[in-house]
């Protein structure tokens, strides 16, 4: 005891004893960990709303007839019953909130897929911060936000846009090696959904499903439990609602690869050769990345073999179908944007010219096409939408407008929105009718027979006709014949091809 008392301080009765805070450094260090990491989270999700927001109101262009045949068209003629009769489920209240407007109609669906893009962009972003250092998420956060063709597509009301955001939050649960945010229930729910919307996402899922049967421990827990019951419900319910809204018994998904795979059916609307994804179409989508995404595979080729091989298997398989299209490989396109995010990270001395250049070649391709390239086919709509209010008046002419146009080249009442009269040169696909011909090629085998045996009467004639400048001169002796004027030039692209020209013109019967 006599050597301790030396080492005790001891104080006067009146002095206050102050006692050492001490900090636990494995309390403050997670606590100062979570704070950031949701500051972090916060800041990434209010970035990729503004940019996927932004992303939306800057295309206003067209890219193919499905983003309005396949979705707005169908779903306007579903709730006002074409044309315009009683009004369905959603109609009602959007009219009762007075926003009934064919502006909402055209940009509502497509700010609801831009939040979901953006949605997909955060989970995208963490998923590679949970495999990859920082450094690599940053760089693939920026490769991914820089792609001009997901700029171009992500917000578009494309089946293909939903399956590719699908597929990306699926991918943020999908047990990649090293994730820790993987959720096998979750991710299969995903996959159903997105082959419910678009039953070839099973193209790019089959690898990686087969990759995670083959790496789980209790195979048959996840054939019985897990894939066999999400699968079954996917379809039930898919299934049910098919056949409620069809009002017969129907199954969309098998339809779909009877018509398009087993019967051809999709050849019909044009084929390419079996390299064209390898050619052409795979560098198009890429972009300027391509460099970059060959670079990353050099790099992570071990670690991500599995999405690597997922690329080259969809890449094949659509190589394999005569009807290729750009956005049919658009799902893996964020599988890419990894490869292309370690490259970057991998770049020392050229870094940031690499980073100015990738942006400033994509900047320009995503600002052209959605901006400039293929707009006509939207702005007649705005400027013939204009006949509403004559439509609205009672007259002896109501407005009666023919599109001489290739098939679907335009949006139809999704972007009118108002009962007037409108006929389009049809084009549906030949299911086995011998010397079959569809009203567009009739047309534009003799457009002067076809217009004088459609209208051999001027009261039967419309009162206006739209048509690409290309088609102007051959049917000029019929317009100038029947009173036509020009009463608008509309600007579509720089690029005309084939029936598609340079400009549309709107011409007016007086």
């Amino acid at each position: 005891m006599e050597n301790i008392r030396p080492r005790l301080k001891l104080v006067n009765k009146g002095e206050d004893v102050k006692l050492r805070k001490r900090k636990s450094q494995l309390y403050s260090k997670e606590d100062e960990s979570l704070l950031n990491n949701g500051v972090l989270r916060a800041r990434v999700a209010v970035f990729s709303v503004a940019f996927r927001l932004i992303n939306c109101f800057l295309v206003q262009t067209s890219f193919v007839p499905d983003e309005y045949w396949q979705s707005l068209e169908v779903s306007h003629r579903m709730v006002f019953k074409h044309p315009f009769g009683r009004k369905n489920s959603s109609s009602p209240i959007l009219h009762f909130i007075n926003l009934d407007s064919v502006h909402l109609l055209k940009w509502l669906p497509r700010i609801l897929q831009a939040l979901l893009a953006a949605f997909a962009d955060v989970k995208f972003f963490f998923l590679i911060r949970t495999l990859e250092s920082a450094d690599v998420a940053k760089w693939t956060f920026f490769c991914h936000l820089c792609s001009w063709f997901t700029w171009f597509c992500c917000t578009r009301t494309l089946t293909n846009s939903m399956e590719t955001t699908l597929t990306c939050l699926a991918l943020f649960y999908f047990p990649l090696s090293g994730s820790t945010t993987h959720s096998s229930k979750k991710y299969l729910i995903l996959v159903a959904l997105a082959v419910v919307v678009r039953p070839t996402a099973l193209i790019v899922w089959f690898p990686l499903l087969m990759y995670h049967f083959w790496q789980e421990d209790n195979k048959l827990r996840l054939i019985t439990h897990r894939y066999i019951p999400i699968g079954t419900l996917a379809v039930v319910i898919s299934t049910v609602v098919d056949c409620l809204f069809y009002e017969k018994w129907t199954m969309v998904q098998f339809n779909f690869l009877k018509f398009n795979v087993l019967h051809g059916v999709a050849d019909f609307y044009g084929s390419h050769p079996w390299h064209w994804y390898f050619t052409q179409g795979f560098a198009v989508v890429i972009g300027p990345h391509l460099p970059f995404f060959l670079h990353g595979c050099t790099f992570a080729f071990k670690r991500y073999k599995i999405l690597l091989v997922a690329v080259v298997w969809t890449v094949v398989v659509y190589s394999f179908l005569p009807h290729k299209e750009f956005r049919f490989i658009y799902p893996v396109l964020p599988f890419c944007m990894v490869f292309c995010g370690i490259s970057f990270a991998n770049l020392k001395a050229w870094r940031r010219a690499a980073a100015l250049a990738l942006l400033a070649t994509n900047l320009v391709a995503a600002l052209y096409t959605g901006l400039i390239h293929q707009r006509g086919t939207l702005d007649v709509m705005s400027h013939l939408q204009t006949l509403c209010e004559a439509s609205s008046v009672s007259t002896p002419l109501q407005p009666d407008v023919l599109f001489l146009m290739p098939c679907h080249s335009t949006p139809y009442y999704s972007h009118i929105h108002c009962q007037i009269k409108m006929k389009f040169l049809e084009c549906p696909p030949d299911l086995g009718e011998e010397g079959y011909v569809d009203e567009a090629d009739r047309f534009y085998s003799d457009p002067l027979h076809w217009l004088r045996t459609s209208f051999p009467y001027k009261s039967s004639l419309p009162t206006h006709m739209v048509l690409f400048d290309v088609l102007e001169e051959e049917i000029s002796v019929f317009l100038r014949g029947n009173n036509f004027v020009r009463t608008a030039e509309i600007f579509h692209t720089h690029f005309p091809e084939g029936r598609v020209g340079g400009s549309i013109f709107i011409y007016e019967r007086h």
